[in-house]
Parts: C-alpha cells; structure tokens; sequence
C-alpha cells in the first residue's frame, strides 16, 4: 500500500512526518513518500521518496496543481495532509481514485501569524475566511488526526462521526539522550529554547532570572539560550531584552537539528517555557516538554490548558502564570533549596517519558490507524 504526505509548511524532513509517522510505516511495510513545498530536494532517504518544492510563495492554485500532479504521478492509497490546501488537492485526485484522506491537525487554523499583518476589521474578515476554510478542508477529510486532545475543535465536533486519533508529539527515544545533572552548590544553569518572541515568552524568563539574581546575589547563575527570531521585530525586542539583562553569563546558541536537540541542552538544570497566556498558546501541548523530561531536566511552564488536560507534570515541574515573576522564582529556589527534591523529580521526569511519553507508546495506534483507514477493495 502506498502513503502519500502533503504538507505546505513543514519541511520534507520535519520531525513528526518523516522522522516518526513516514519512517514508521516504512518499518511496516508501506511505501511511503512526502511532497513539501517550502524546501527544494528530490530523491530518496532511509527508503522514503521526497519530492518537494520551495513554492511556499506562490499563489493558492499552483500549489494544489504542484500537490495534485505528485498525487497523479504516485498513485497512493492514502494520502495524509497537513494543511487546508493539502486535503482540497488530494480531494480533487480523490474523484478519480478511491483513497483515504486523513487530516492531521497539529497547527491552528488560521494561526495568529496568519493575521498579525491585518488591521482590525481585515483581521476579523479574514480570520472567519480561514476558518470557513478549515471547516471545509475537514468537510472533505475521511479521518482526522488530532495533536493534542485541545485542537479537536472546532472539527471533531461539526463531523463527530468521522473517525479520529489522538497523536501527541511523543519522540523516538532513539533522538533523546539522557542527562540526569545534580545541582552544583551556588550554581545553577537556566535553558530557555524556541522563538526568541514576547509572545513565547523570552522576556518573562528575563525578568524571572533578574529576580533570582537579586535574591540570591551569591549565586552563579548561566543563562543557556537556544533559539532564534522569528521576525526582525522579534529580533528587535529580545536585542532590548539581553541589553537589559545585569546577568552577563550568558550563552545563545542557533537552533539545532531536532536529533541533537536534547544533546544542546544537557548541560543545563532546568528548562523554561514561560510563553504568554492567548488563546492559540494555551491550547497547545509544547513538543519541547517530552524532550525536556526524556533528557531528565524538571521543567517550569506556563499553565497551559493544553498541558492540563494532556498530563500532570507535578513530580516532574511546576505550571506557572508566566507574568508572576516572584512565584517563578519560588519555585526555582525551592530546588536550590532542596537539592533531594530536585533529584527526585529529574529521575521522574525520565521515568515517565520512558513510561508513559514516547513514541513506542503510540506508534502502533497510528499503524493501526492508517491501516483501518484505507479504502476497502
């Protein structure tokens, strides 16, 4: 059986459709390939056949006829989109051959990035445009896979009977190395990782770590950044953020692939996600935080409806109000306070991905997913 992914905005290599879901089914049997089209390449890699393309630019049209001639060429039984424009090509190939058409929600539709550049009335226009959009890209759709339990709406609800799979972002334990630390004596290694943004919260982190070093003057505190920004205005505000900072021992480092992402923070204590409370963040279940526990680091995040109702994080961390800066760093002096309590909730954290958080987990209910989806001959 043939599987066809689609994607408009992830590359042919990302992480969840190549790395987990794409080389998973090629372990079972399936061939497999994936057409991106934000990234230029064309070949073969660990048995998955790429055909992508970097037209993210180009109009609506050319994309889905780009998406529908790789459909016509490949001749799949089922296809798996990522996007809007993804089901509505693979929908137009669907009339002439019968497939399954799985949606695979793992982003907003319409996302705030999508809107930021409209004023007002063009931002509300806009936004029910998009939404509209989603309603009939899910109209289309056979089967649905939703990321997290918090991005089933609004479609698990307007088509309750179609049939649907909740997938987290578990990683492959292959791609996460351990490294249990033990807290030095007056010393602490802080990591904050991801877009270098207001609204994921860089400047909250700031503000906690200045906090800190006020109260404890004697502590040695490093600051580990990876990440970058998104836009120059993002690139503008955490400029002003660093130049604020009275803590010099700091360290930035760019983005890494995500194989050796859990390798670039292991020399740090605990890992940060202080991202602002909007509607958009707060339904969402941050990837990072398996990487976090996977390589035993206790994790402080901001109290996200989307972790709440995915987990409890208690033995492993704290969930926070990201702007109570004093309640953050509480939290980080009780480790520095009760070095037992950080020991024990590193090894947790590791206990419980291993347990509960990994791919292994649940890539069988995927399989079995896709498989069950196929159109019956």
């Amino acid at each position: 059986m043939k599987i066809l992914f689609l994607t408009t905005a992830h590359k042919y290599d990302d992480d969840r459709i190549f790395f987990h879901q794409a080389t998973e089914l090629v372990k079972r049997g399936f061939d497999v390939k994936i057409c991106s089209l934000c990234s230029e390449f064309t070949g073969v890699i660990d048995h998955i056949q790429i055909e992508s393309y970097s037209i993210l630019n180009q109009s609506s049209g050319q994309k889905t006829e780009t998406f529908l001639k790789v459909c016509k060429d490949y001749q799949p039984d089922s296809i798996i989109c990522s996007e809007p424009i993804a089901v509505i090509a693979a929908h137009k190939f669907k009339k002439n051959k019968k497939v399954s058409l799985v949606y695979d929600i793992t982003e907003w539709y319409p996302a705030m990035t999508m809107l930021q550049d409209y004023n007002f009335p063009m931002k509300l226009i806009h936004g029910v445009k998009f939404f509209l959009i989603q309603l009939y890209a899910g109209f289309l759709s056979t089967d649905f896979i939703f990321g997290e339990e918090t991005k089933k709406f609004p479609l698990a609800y307007f088509f309750p009977f179609k049939k649907k799979l909740i997938l987290p972002y578990y990683p492959d334990q292959k791609f996460v190395v351990e490294n249990i630390r033990t807290l030095e004596n007056n010393k602490i290694t802080l990591c904050y990782t991801g877009a270098l943004s207001e609204d994921k919260g860089i400047g909250n982190f700031f503000k906690a770590v200045e906090i800190l070093a006020k109260r404890r003057p004697g502590l040695i505190i490093k600051i580990l950044i990876i990440g970058s920004a998104r836009t120059g205005k993002d690139q503008v505000y955490f400029d002003g953020q660093v130049g604020k900072l009275s803590i010099k021992n700091i360290e930035i480092r760019k983005p890494t692939s995500f194989e050796d992402f859990t390798k670039a923070f292991s020399d740090t204590d605990i890992c940060f996600d202080l991202r602002e409370f909007n509607f958009e963040n707060h339904h969402s279940l941050p990837i990072k935080l398996f990487y976090y526990m996977g390589a035993g680091k206790p994790v402080i995040y901001s109290d996200l409806k989307g972790i709440r109702k995915h987990m409890d994080i208690s033995d492993f961390g704290f969930l926070v109000d990201p702007k109570d800066s004093g309640y953050i760093v509480d939290c980080i002096e009780k480790y520095l306070d009760e070095p037992g309590l950080y020991d024990q909730q590193a090894k947790t954290a590791r206990r419980e991905f291993v347990q509960k958080y990994n791919w292994d987990i649940i890539s069988d209910s995927f399989v079995n997913f896709i498989d069950h989806s196929l159109p019956k001959s």
